[in-house]
């Protein structure tokens, strides 16, 4: 397993490889680390908040979380960053330390070959496409960065979960999973429990 060390940004919210992600970042310790990973050309981790806040105190994250890299940003006033991130990579937390400025980092490992092969689609579970194709079509670009990719499980499952009305536990459930035709099914489910889908 390949391990790296990553800057973590625990949040309220959950990030899916391939997710866009907005963030407002103001606290000093976020906006040195936003400053050194855009110089750097490197990705920080984003985990979702087990207990605590997302500012104030260094919150305890969830061991499993994604890469983002900044892809664009603007500083409409000073002391406030503006950025807009794509999910990368997930990632499992193998040990983690807070800083004196209360910027967390973990040694982590990547939980997906960088080159995985997507997961072909059943033929029994495609009858969530058509409402996928629908949102993205609706949502655009913006939302949904091209390249698409309507015949791998994986990426399904995660823009599913980026869209549905569920708990934020529920899609870091999602996120943990490692098997996409699993994650599938349970989007799935749903989807036929709401009545939105074949």
């Amino acid at each position: 397993m390949e391990r790296v060390e990553l800057p973590l940004f625990p949040l309220r919210t959950v990030l899916f490889p391939g997710g866009v992600l907005p963030l407002r970042i103001f606290e000093a310790r976020y906006l040195d680390m936003a400053a050194r990973c855009m110089k750097a050309g490197m990705p920080f981790g984003v985990c979702l908040i087990q207990d605590g806040q997302e500012v104030g105190e260094a919150a305890t994250p969830h061991s499993v979380g994604t890469t983002a890299r900044i892809v664009s940003w603007d500083m409409p006033q000073q002391g406030v960053l503006l950025v807009t991130c794509r999910g990368e990579r997930r990632f499992r937390i193998d040990a983690r330390q807070t800083h004196a400025d209360r910027l967390q980092s973990a040694q982590v490992q990547f939980l997906d070959a960088a080159d995985a092969a997507p997961t072909p689609i059943p033929a029994g579970r495609a009858g969530v496409l058509p409402l996928l194709k629908a949102i993205v079509s609706d949502a655009g670009d913006e939302l949904f960065p091209p390249p698409h990719a309507f015949d791998d499980a994986a990426w399904v499952v995660r823009r599913f979960a980026e869209v549905l009305p569920i708990p934020a536990l529920a899609r870091q459930r999602l996120l943990e999973l490692d098997d996409p035709l699993q994650a599938l099914e349970i989007v799935q489910t749903y989807l036929r429990q709401h009545q939105l889908a074949s």
